[in-house]
């Protein structure tokens, strides 16, 4: 037993299951808590943030890019609402983000007497947009519940909790028992007759096709050697990008998995919700699906497959490989035919969608092969996930379905704040940029070497293109006024620069990086050509 306050077994119970990093906002119920990390000392970093939706996007960052939990802390009511949007990114890409926050005090629970940040039910807003969210109503409750919090947060399909403390709480010293780290419970036990299934499936394949998303992404190593072993192209969208190398011809881009649909006979879905495939690809008659996920809930959500096979990715692929193993033998070479797919494709894009891919192609020669590149929703962005090589896993950070507008730049922060010696390259419009643009404040004090390249059109893009085309050419509410970006940039000690072409933008990046300061490049550009034909493909299979 150890006499803390509330902020102080909060705390340390967090510190004893590894955090060593924490994003933050201060304010009137966590001014307990913010004394504890002072006391923390240079164990335990701290990055405080000039809004709260940056403490949570910082903290979303750093847990997509390290697959380790990030955790922010704002204060109770318009602190927490200013955070959500990064929660729903995080519960859309099963990021392990946890929200610490504060609450009023626990004489005002539930009366509606109006303290200062109270909302009518804040525990019950948070259980909406959690996986978990509970409240600790004595310091010595504070351990069990940081555990379960852990617990919850990285156990199964991994998402983003939440919990609070009343600000009298916070501020109480009893005596505490704190705990070891949390116990995370081991993944489903692996069905060994589901594995058998589909490796039978698989030995009479003709042309598999492997879907990977973000749940395979700790099995990278072991799905390149199912995909060689079958010769089976890996397709991602997002999230699953980079688990085997574009510089292998069994990695495939998205438009170029919609084509080899059209041939595939079965198909293996790794950690992916295969949405995509399934709502707008279609299912051929004569297909085989088989299924990988640690979500059991996922396999009936659009259509059941032939063979599911509830486990987590690591485990069930090494297992489906020694059960291939023994009732096949590799086939045969498709690396000319696959080598050209990806060329074609990519001639494709690269005759289609311009300028972004001569842009993207500048920013993948200048940022190092270990980089990491986090997109934004923006029309560069867009085109980045099926055109941009990505090298590695959780090198290429994305809101997944969400499309938070904006997410990126504190996202971006976060990353580097996880990848101090590592290069990372941000990219924005100049519409999402100005949701989170005052964290360039964040960059400049505490020097986070990110390299943000701007494009700006002074338009909302996407928004304008389907005004024009869906509405008769009605604008309303899609152009933008800005600021000179370079100006603005530098106000905050943020280095500033301007360029027009891609070989210049290379030779910017390239010096930002080496630098080892915050930046910001700016590209004007006339209006880009819509990304859109290579996401949104044509049914190949009628619905």
């Amino acid at each position: 037993m150890t006499n803390m306050t509330g902020a102080e077994a909060l705390l340390t119970q967090i510190r004893a299951n590894g955090v060593d990093t924490i994003f933050g906002l201060p304010g009137g119920q966590l001014d307990y808590f913010f004394d504890a990390m002072f006391h923390a000392g240079d164990q335990l970093r701290v990055f405080c943030t000039r809004h709260e939706q940056g403490a949570a996007y910082m903290a979303f960052g750093y847990a997509r890019s390290t697959g380790k939990p990030g955790v922010y802390t704002v204060v109770p009511g318009p602190g927490v609402l200013n955070s959500t949007a990064a929660l729903c990114s995080a519960y859309a890409t099963n990021a392990p983000v946890m929200c610490l926050t504060g609450q009023i005090p626990t004489a005002g629970l539930g009366k509606g007497i109006g303290y200062l940040h109270e909302l009518p039910d804040q525990l019950a807003t948070m259980r909406t947009l959690t996986k978990w969210a509970d409240r600790a109503m004595t310091p010595e409750a504070a351990p069990e519940l940081v555990n379960e919090a852990f617990r919850q947060m990285l156990s199964g399909r991994q998402r983003p909790v939440s919990l609070e403390m009343p600000m009298d709480i916070m501020a109480e010293s009893r005596d505490v028992a704190a705990l070891p780290a949390a116990v995370i419970p081991a993944a489903p036990a692996l069905d060994q007759d589901a594995v058998d299934a589909a490796a039978k499936l698989l030995a009479g394949a003709k042309r598999p096709l492997i879907i990977a998303g973000g749940g395979a992404l700790a099995a990278g190593a072991d799905v390149e050697r199912l995909a060689a072993f079958l010769q089976a192209p890996v397709v991602a969208f997002r999230s699953g990008r980079g688990i085997v190398s574009d510089r292998s011809h069994l990695s495939q881009m998205f438009p170029a998995g919609n084509d080899l649909w059209k041939g595939a006979d079965v198909i293996i879905g790794l950690g992916s919700r295969m949405e995509q495939q399934y709502l707008y690809w279609g299912i051929g008659p004569d297909m085989k699906i088989i299924r990988i996920d640690i979500d059991g809930d996922e396999f009936d959500r659009i259509k059941s497959p032939d063979v599911r096979i509830h486990a987590d990715a690591a485990d069930a692929v090494p297992a489906l490989i020694a059960a291939l193993e023994r009732v096949a033998t590799p086939a045969a070479s498709r690396e000319e035919e696959l080598m050209g797919v990806k060329q074609r494709v990519r001639g494709e894009i690269a005759a289609r969608v311009q300028p972004q891919f001569d842009y993207l192609d500048a920013i993948r020669r200048a940022l190092p092969d270990d980089g990491l590149f986090v997109d934004e929703i923006t029309q560069c962005g867009y085109a980045s996930w099926y055109t941009l090589p990505v090298y590695a896993p959780r090198t290429l950070i994305n809101c997944g379905y969400q499309g938070t507008l904006g997410y990126g730049y504190a996202t971006a922060l976060g990353v580097q704040a996880a990848h101090p010696d590592k290069a990372v390259v941000n990219i924005a419009g100049d519409g999402g940029f100005m949701f989170t643009a005052n964290e360039m404040a964040t960059a400049a004090q505490y020097n986070l070497p990110l390299v943000t390249v701007l494009f700006n059109n002074n338009k909302f893009q996407n928004v304008q293109r389907q005004q024009k085309e869906w509405f008769g050419g009605r604008l309303i509410a899609s152009d933008l006024t800005n600021p000179d970006f370079v100006k603005y940039a530098e106000s905050f000690g943020v280095r500033g620069e301007r360029v027009h072409n891609p070989a210049d933008l290379e030779r910017a990046i390239k010096a930002a990086i080496e630098r080892r300061a915050p930046a910001l490049i700016e590209v004007p550009t006339p209006d880009m050509a819509s990304p859109w034909p290579f996401i949104i493909r044509p049914p190949v299979f009628g619905q």
